[in-house]
């Protein structure tokens, strides 16, 4: 399948006359070498099987170039390339607000919620938010924290531990990094 004389698809990829090289080292369909021979030789080579010539590695000296079906090797690399998407990971931040004043239960329910996220492979930013006279209760927000901290501890590392911004108490936690 002869994919016009002058069509160049991607920015990277040659094929057939866009080729500039005069000397090209030449690889047939079934990986073969032919060796190295002139820019029209390997033209003519392609277009006597009906097939496309692409420059596969422009940058070698001298260029490579294998004889092929253009447009089932485009379509090989796309395949690739959706295969490495899939299998990227997108880490998200997901958030846990805690009060003061919270009991045991609801520090374990919030906590479950957290290490869900963090067996996603999410990390979790746990803050909590200081209002009026609560701010003269600062300890007790740090016990809040480290208490949480605790019962997420089997999934969970302290990626950053509790700080202040502003009239809120930040902690960071991150999936428990797993040991080979």
């Amino acid at each position: 399948m002869l994919l016009g004389r002058c069509k160049t698809i991607s920015k990277e990829i040659f094929i057939n006359e866009e080729i500039r090289g005069k000397e090209l080292r030449v690889i047939d369909q079934d990986g073969t070498q032919l060796g190295i021979m002139s820019r029209e030789e390997a033209l003519a080579l392609a277009d006597e099987k009906n097939l496309d010539l692409v420059n596969i590695s422009p940058n070698a000296k001298p260029p490579v170039c294998k004889i092929l079906d253009y447009g089932k090797y485009r379509y090989e690399l796309q395949k690739r390339e959706k295969e490495a998407k899939k299998k990227q990971k997108n880490n998200q931040v997901k958030e846990i607000r805690l009060s003061t004043f919270i009991e045991d239960h609801d520090i374990n329910v919030k906590a479950n919620t957290a290490s869900k996220f963090l067996k996603d492979g999410d990390k979790v930013k746990v803050s909590l938010r200081f209002r009026g006279r609560e701010m003269g209760y600062q300890a007790k927000g740090y016990e809040v924290m480290e208490k949480f901290a605790e019962v997420c501890s089997p999934v969970a590392d302290i990626e950053k531990k509790p700080k202040f911004e502003g009239r809120s108490l930040t902690m960071i936690l991150a999936p428990k990094a797993d040991k080979k």
